[in-house]
């Protein structure tokens, strides 16, 4: 009969912390060993730190709901502030696209956040991202912003939605995607290119 070899709980706990790092998004096999090895030469103290903040995470942080951003109150702090224009939703597809506009001031109003996109193929449909819930929030509104991401998945939700908006005589806006500020005009692909012609504006 075959051992227990690397079953969960048979690893030892340098192998354990780098199968469960390894588990991010984003974070390969050889970077999660980089990780777990600098975790390895922190004092105890921060590696305490560390594992606190992640449990607090959990316990203590959840899904505004009303616009599905990510809080430790109901509702979040952008729903709740006075002085957020309410005529403007700007719409993103994950928590953490947030903070990127945030800090372009360009944005005053609120948010609604989709937790993800339209697939088809991953099963996920408007059901399964709440746009009756957005619908809801419409009531007031005058304009929308579409600030999903500039992929097949994402300007496909962002049509699906603007057909649902535009009849109730909302406007509807896309992000403009084009040129990085510092880009070079030889090295840009023809599709962001084509972006930022089709988004050009008077000077």
């Amino acid at each position: 009969m075959l051992s227990d070899v690397n079953t969960p709980s048979s690893l030892d706990p340098l192998s354990k912390l780098v199968r469960e790092l390894s588990r991010l998004p984003g974070i390969g096999q050889k970077t999660a060993a980089r990780l777990a090895h600098h975790l390895l030469r922190v004092t105890e103290d921060d590696a305490r730190t560390l594992a606190q903040a992640i449990v607090e995470v959990k316990e203590k942080l959840f899904h505004c709901e009303v616009c599905n951003s990510i809080t430790d109150r109901q509702p979040c702090s952008y729903c709740s502030d006075p002085e957020r224009d309410r005529t403007k939703i700007c719409v993103v597809e994950e928590p953490f696209n947030i903070p990127a506009i945030e800090r372009t001031r360009e944005h005053q109003g609120l948010y609604h956040v989709l937790l993800g996109t339209l697939s088809p193929q991953r099963g996920i449909g408007p059901r399964e991202l709440g746009v009756d819930r957005l619908m809801d929030r419409l009531t007031g509104v005058d304009e929308v912003i579409l600030a999903t991401n500039p992929d097949v998945e994402g300007e496909a939700t962002a049509l699906y939605l603007a057909r649902l908006i535009k009849p109730k005589g909302i406007r509807v806006s896309r992000l403009a995607f084009g040129m990085p500020v510092g880009g070079d005009i030889e090295f840009t692909d023809e599709v962001t290119l084509g972006r930022s012609l089709a988004g050009r504006r008077a000077l």
